[in-house]
This record gives structure tokens, C-alpha cells and sequence, in this order.
């Protein structure tokens, strides 16, 4: 009698796209749908605008977050919102990750 197939390891459902602490904190930020400006997010990251454009620039290439321009007071301004597929994502990277530390207390040696 054959053993029944092993189930995946839960890193392989891990989100590449969340490899990067930005990003990972970024999507984290933006929770259900919240936007927010590139001021308020470079603040609460407490990261460059280099690293933190670069980070939305990647997650909008991925269609996990959108972003629009516009301006107040004269001044150029960014806002990020997460979309639904890039909520739907990092859940399920939240729930792989999870799983990675429910396996640990499992397979004592």
C-alpha cells in the first residue's frame, strides 16, 4: 500500500513579492484598503524615498497596490491603497508563514 503524497512545506506558498521587509511592511501598513500619501508611509516605514518608491513601483508591477497622483496646495502628492488581489496575497503569505511556525513546535527533534 502506497503512503499518501506529503503536503508541501507551507514556504513553498510563500509571496516572493514580500521578500523585501518594505514591501512585506508596506502591504502590512495599508491593510484593508487604507490609502495612504508617500509622506505618511515613508514616516511610518521610516525608510529613503528611494527604497520606498522603488518597493511601490514592484508591488504595482505585481497589481498588489495601486497608486495616484495628484497634487494639494500647489505640491505634487503620491497615494497608495493595496488592492484586493494584494490583500488576498498577503494573507495568504501571512497564513504560509503561520504554518511555517505551527510546523516548528511539531517536528521536535
Amino acid at each position: 500500500m502506497a503512503e499518501p503524497a506529503a503536503r508541501p512545506h507551507p514556504r513553498t506558498q510563500l509571496d516572493d513579492n514580500f521578500a523585501s521587509p518594505i514591501r512585506f511592511s508596506l502591504m502590512a501598513t495599508l491593510g484593508d484598503g487604507m490609502e495612504l500619501d508617500f509622506m505618511a508611509l515613508r514616516e511610518i516605514l521610516q525608510c529613503g524615498d528611494s527604497p520606498l518608491s522603488k518597493a511601490i513601483r514592484h508591488l504595482q508591477a505585481a497589481e498588489y497596490v495601486s497608486a495616484r497622483k495628484g497634487t494639494v496646495g500647489g505640491r505634487s502628492r503620491t497615494w497608495v491603497r493595496s488592492t484586493a488581489a494584494g490583500r488576498d496575497a498577503f494573507a495568504a503569505h501571512l497564513q504560509a508563514l503561520r504554518e511555517i511556525v505551527a510546523l516548528g513546535g511539531e517536528q521536535r527533534l
